[in-house]
């Protein structure tokens, strides 16, 4: 009999669909994993409507009531999108987020500088935009905080 934690391991080894260097569990779109008579059940937020990741077999239900949030994301993950290039969003603020919020300096993943701005509000998928490092000369991508 298969066990939840070895579930949650397997999970763990799903590379998301757009950003294969982080999991899907690192991503911090599963959000239970339960065995209920022999049937695994795997409780899923997907990061935006139009996610590639909803292609659901049956036994994954899609949490639509619970919304995904980059705070989600665990540490490991941010850590490995960061290696990869990506800006990790910063954690979201208990107050309502203004288009200002989303223009300040984040932190260049390839040299850790603030010096950055934001190029395109829209990037490669409705979660991300792409933003421009002054000091190394990099463009990256930059989680927008969710």
């Amino acid at each position: 009999m298969v066990t939840t934690g070895e579930v949650w391991d397997a999970l763990a080894e799903i590379p998301d669909p757009e950003i294969p260097v982080i999991s899907l569990v690192d991503l911090g779109v599963v959000k239970n994993v339960a065995i209920e008579n022999g049937t695994v059940r795997v409780d899923f937020t997907p990061t935006f409507m139009g996610c590639p990741a909803l292609g659901a077999v049956p036994e994954v239900r899609v949490l639509l009531d619970d919304s995904w949030s980059t705070d989600d994301i665990t540490a490991e993950g941010r850590e490995k999108l960061r290696v990869a290039g990506f800006a990790p969003p910063t954690p979201r603020p208990a107050e309502r987020m203004e288009l200002v919020q989303l223009q300040r300096g984040f932190r260049c993943p390839y040299c850790g500088s603030t010096e950055t701005k934001l190029e395109n509000l829209f990037g490669p998928t409705p979660c991300r935009s792409i933003r421009y490092c002054e000091a190394c000369r990099q463009p990256f991508e930059q989680f927008k905080t969710i």
